[in-house]
């Protein structure tokens, strides 16, 4: 297995109207093919291909305080792109 190598993270607080306008954000960002991540004096650009994979993963996990929810959206390429898949997840 490889290894991984965190290019950049950020984790913070924020209302779900901020989450929101950043996903929208970010979803303009995606389809035009190019993400630039900004914070503070750090910056990443990623290029995307026209097609990726995405990951939705919503989970639950008891803790001492009750329990915590999280949903995960994961987007993973390889330089060249690849197929689209057939059938698609939803929202609803």
């Amino acid at each position: 297995m490889g290894k991984e190598v965190v290019l950049f993270k950020s984790e913070e607080k924020r209302s779900t109207a901020d989450v929101a306008a950043f996903l929208r954000q970010l979803a303009d960002k995606v389809e035009g093919g190019q993400v630039i991540l900004r914070q503070g004096a750090d910056e990443l650009t990623l290029t995307l291909p026209s097609v990726v994979t995405l990951e939705v993963k919503a989970e639950e996990e008891s803790t001492k305080s009750g329990p915590k929810h999280s949903l995960e959206v994961e987007l993973e390429w390889r330089p060249g792109g690849g197929k689209k898949e057939a059938g698609s997840l939803e929202l609803g």
